[in-house]
This record gives structure tokens, sequence and C-alpha cells, in this order.
């Protein structure tokens, strides 16, 4: 292929729409490039990665982090806050305190960079992950009808599985209803109700409703019983 040829077919092949396409992007180039500098503070939730499937994260609350954002201000104008992200791998952790440097976990758009991180650390306690049966205790309230109190109280199942970290899971002695109330009931009531745990760190594995069955009885008096 000749020289003129290679032109021809790989230069001067719509040149107009190449000629074209070179002057808008030059004149978007100098948009942004000539835009003076703005920032903005994104408030970003941390993703954790790769978490290892025996261990739990132990911290009771991770805080949102602020992030503030550097660039033309053509471009931060138009950033989506989903576009700023701080992930943090988890691959290779242990159970134990650990402290991640945020500045090296944010990722932000081209021609965008990250003026400040706050906090800059975060720190996170990790603990293994345990499983356990404890015994359900159905909540009463209400008041009984007079001379009558409660007889039996059965729950369906009896105990429930929670999974969470060690430490709090060996802490957990039972699981407790939404209330039951029994005002006025005279003979018996059944109702379903969910268990849970108060420890925000232990979760209910199958969180059924749990079925009640509460029977009251009437009272005999020491009058009632003599001859």
């Amino acid at each position: 292929m000749t020289a003129r040829e290679f032109l021809r077919r790989h230069v001067f092949h719509h040149i107009g729409l190449k000629l074209t396409a070179l002057v808008l992007a030059t004149g978007l180039w100098l948009a942004v490039s000539s835009s003076p500098p703005a920032e903005l503070a994104v408030n970003v939730g941390i993703i954790f990665r790769n978490l290892p499937n025996q261990v739990e994260i132990s911290s009771v609350s991770i805080p949102n982090i602020q992030v503030r954002v550097r660039g033309p201000e053509r471009i931060v104008r138009r950033l989506d806050p989903s576009e700023v992200r701080a992930e943090i791998d988890l691959a290779e952790v242990k159970v134990g305190e650990h402290t991640f440097d945020l500045t090296k976990a944010v990722t932000v758009p081209d021609r965008l960079e990250v003026a400040q991180v706050v906090p800059s650390e975060v720190h996170v306690a990790f603990d293994s992950r345990a499983f356990r049966r404890i015994p359900v205790r159905p909540r009463v309230i209400g008041t009984f009808a007079g001379g009558y109190s409660i007889a039996q109280i059965q729950t369906d199942p009896q105990e429930i599985e929670i999974v969470g970290p060690k430490k709090a899971i060996d802490k957990a002695e039972s699981a407790i209803t939404d209330p039951i109330d029994i005002t006025g009931v005279l003979d018996r009531i059944t109702v379903a109700r969910p268990a849970y745990v108060p420890d925000p760190l232990v979760q209910v594995q199958n969180a059924n409703p749990v079925r009640i069955t509460i029977t009251m009885k009437r009272e005999t008096s020491s009058s009632q019983t003599q001859p």
C-alpha cells in the first residue's frame, strides 16, 4: 500500500466527521479545563468485601464517612454520590481489633480527587461466628381478670437458634417475644409473635413467629375450700 492510499483510506476517509469530533472533544476539554475548581462533601457508607464465613463484625456500629471531593466545578456539579465509594477488603482479616486507613479505601471518578476523608481511619472489632439454641420467653402484659391467674404458658417452638459474634452469643440467655396482652382473658388465648434478642449483634435464624398458648385459671379462695 502506497503512502497516498494509506492517507486516503485511513486519514481522509470520513474526514468531515473526524474533524467535527475533534472540534467537539477540544471544546469539551477546554470547557472543563477552564472550569474553576470546586469541592463537594459526600457522605459515604463503608462497604466491607470478602468477609470470611466464620468471622463476624462485632462492633455495634460502623460510622459513615464524609469524603470531600475536589475537581473542576462542571464535573463536581454533575457528581452522583453513588460514584464515590469506600471499600475495605476483609479477605485476610482475623479475629480481633483492626484499624483501617480510609484514605486508601476511597475511589472517585476520573478528573476528580479526594481532598479529605473524615474520619481518616475506622476501628473495627471482629469475632468468630457462633451458633446456639436458647429458650423463648413470652412477654405477657395486661391486667388479669378478677380472681384469675396464669395456669400455663406453652411455646412452639420452645427454643430458637441464634447466630452472631461468639461473645454476644455466649451472653444471650433467652429470646423474648413481642408483647401478648391478656387483659380480660378468662380461658385460653393462642397467638403468634416474633422472638428476638435485644443485642443488635445477635440474629435469629429462620425468624418465623413463635406460637404461644396461655391458659388462665380461676383462683379458689380459702373460704370456698372449707366444708
